[in-house]
């Protein structure tokens, strides 16, 4: 089972003003947003994806994660191999 998580598009212009560019209405009746860039929404999105397939065992052996490092390292200490990151992209 893949999770998704509703995501639309904000376009900042040259002035700083920014548009919500929403095609489908997701967020239609939404007063605040939250902008995330899009390579670190897909990593949030897999790693999700894998938290649902993943029997936790990974997870408690993580430890102390420096506030530093790249989200996108968490697949690597998972254990999550090329094939496996593959595998949870073609779910997604």
């Amino acid at each position: 089972m893949a999770y998704r998580i509703d995501n639309a598009i904000v376009k900042k212009d040259r002035d700083g003003r920014i548009t919500l560019i929403d095609p489908e209405n997701v967020f239609k009746d939404e007063d605040a947003f939250i902008a995330i860039k899009s390579d670190d929404l897909i990593t949030i999105q897999l790693l999700i994806n894998g938290i649902l397939s993943n029997d936790f065992q990974n997870w408690r052996e993580l430890g102390t994660i420096p506030e530093n490092e790249p989200l996108k390292s968490l697949f690597v200490r998972l254990g999550y191999s090329k094939e496996d990151i593959s595998k949870l992209l073609k779910e997604f």
